[in-house]
């Protein structure tokens, strides 16, 4: 399928690996050149020139915190005009509500919501100019069913749901799509994190604990990188452009809805 988007400038930020690369590369197989972001210098130029490898695409590469304010910064500076933003930060540990403090909330919220919503401000406004844009948000399925021991992630999610809600039907005129990427489950470096976790308070192994995790999803899998790409790049593309303040699930049946 011809996706439509060959040519067009696509920001991805935290895309050396898991998620955000899955969504780079797809969009670089689109056509599009591509800015990518990651905080670790090593892992983010080998991505990079894989990409440009098999691809073909000129991609770019900044090195920084994008959750911070100097690196958002240097982020923007490098990528001149954005047509495409796909906003993506780590999710903050996991825990029990009487483990954090103000300090955790503030931090996940600065990584998982007022990041996300910094950067559509600085690309936005470019966007409605040219009556042209996508944006997609990397969230999680807990915006719809909160999980007990993601409490930070919870809360700095459901807010950046709630900005996307608004802003999307405010900007939907302009020819300019804001949706939501909700992943379950996905093969990353955070699956493994939360993997590890549960290893260490039952006594069991990685495999045991991948396993236990996987039966509980109805596609009895954990998802891939390629495939919540390949839903990230149709979404940036002519195809969706009616869909407008979505949140999309990508969570192999996880939640049990009758309407989601």
């Amino acid at each position: 399928m011809d996706l439509g988007i060959s040519g067009k400038r696509a920001l991805v930020a935290a895309s050396s690996k898991g998620l955000g690369l899955g969504c780079a590369r797809a969009l670089a197989e689109a056509g599009c050149s591509l800015v990518m972001n990651a905080r670790g210098e090593e892992a983010l130029q080998a991505s990079a020139e894989a990409i440009r490898k098999d691809f073909g695409v000129e991609v770019e590469t900044v090195a920084c915190d994008v959750t911070t304010e100097e690196g958002r910064s240097k982020l923007l500076g490098a990528a001149g005009t954005v047509e495409i933003l796909v906003t993506n930060a780590g999710g903050p540990p996991p825990g029990m509500w009487q483990d954090w403090d103000r300090d955790d909330f503030i931090a996940a919220l600065d990584a998982n919501m007022l990041t996300p919503i910094a950067l559509m401000q600085a690309a936005l406004p470019g966007m409605i100019e040219r009556r042209w844009g996508k944006v997609v948000n990397i969230t999680s399925q807990s915006v719809k069913s909160p999980i007990a021991v993601l409490g930070l992630s919870n809360s700095a999610r459901a807010g950046l749901t709630g900005f996307v809600a608004g802003t999307a039907r405010q900007v939907a005129e302009y020819g300019v799509n804001i949706n939501n990427l909700l992943p379950g489950i996905h093969a990353t470096d955070r699956a493994d994190s939360l993997d590890k976790g549960v290893c260490e308070k039952e006594g069991i192994s990685m495999e045991e604990a991948r396993a236990k995790r996987a039966s509980t999803i109805p596609a009895n899998r954990y998802g891939t990188i390629e495939e919540f790409g390949a839903t990230c790049a149709f979404l940036c593309s002519k195809h969706a452009g009616y869909m407008i303040g979505q949140n999309i699930l990508l969570d192999g049946g996880s939640l049990n809805y009758t309407l989601a």
